[in-house]
């Protein structure tokens, strides 16, 4: 399987220039523009789409901020299930020159969420993740400091059902000990290796120091420029 992504991977196509598109596009405009409930009021189809997924607190909103290089595009919370809909983001390089979208979707994982709450949620997930020609990636984020749970999994499965292509990020890499860093790696590696639809390597992140961000815009810059 791929090394941990914590540099450039020249065989993946993640080549300096990317790292430099990747830059640059999210140093464009970034705006919310769109918000959905239900699948009958997704927005159009038109920008390649980037969704991020995760369980409630695994620190999506912060490392969107990063991402984005905002300081509150998406909200942060301590409140598990805050995300109740698709957000949709606009990133362009200039003012009215849309380039893609970002996509953050409801945590998942969070027992305490009524069941029709849950229930709406997994049909709005299903009717997105299998319906949406413009959807480039998911990723799907894991606390690096406990590694896949089986609500991870779970949404995996329906990745793989979906045949929707998606890859793991590790966060919060700055609360991980040293020592602890490449067995976690290894070890989320190796829980990959059940699903058919994943990307066989990772970015370790974190939105408090910013490692791996540069990574993250690469790859995402990759699929917009350059990849199939």
């Amino acid at each position: 399987m791929g090394q941990p992504v914590g540099h450039v991977q020249e065989e993946d196509g993640l080549t300096p220039d990317y790292v430099e598109e990747g830059r640059l596009l999210f140093a464009g405009v970034c705006e919310f523009f769109w918000a959905s409930s239900a699948a009958s009021n997704l927005p159009p189809e038109s920008v390649p789409e980037f969704a991020f997924a995760g369980r409630s607190n695994v620190g999506k909103s912060s490392l969107l901020n990063a991402l984005t290089g905002r300081k509150a595009l998406a909200r942060t919370s301590h409140t598990p299930g805050r995300t109740q809909q698709l957000n949709f983001f606009a990133i362009a390089g200039m003012p009215g020159s849309e380039k893609l979208r970002i996509v953050d979707m409801p945590g998942y994982g969070y027992a305490a969420v009524s069941k029709e709450k849950i229930s709406s949620w997994t049909k709005l997930m299903h009717a997105y993740l299998r319906g949406r020609s413009t959807l480039s990636r998911v990723y799907v984020l894991v606390d690096g400091r406990h590694g896949l749970k089986e609500s991870d999994h779970e949404m995996m499965t329906l990745l793989d059902r979906s045949a929707q292509s998606y890859q793991v990020i590790l966060t919060k890499k700055d609360e991980v000990k040293l020592r602890d860093i490449e067995g976690m790696v290894a070890k989320t590696l190796a829980g990959l290796q059940k699903h058919p639809a994943a990307f066989p390597e990772l970015i370790f992140t974190s939105s408090e120091t910013g490692e791996g961000i540069p990574e993250l815009r690469a790859a995402i810059a990759r699929r917009v420029y350059g990849a199939a």
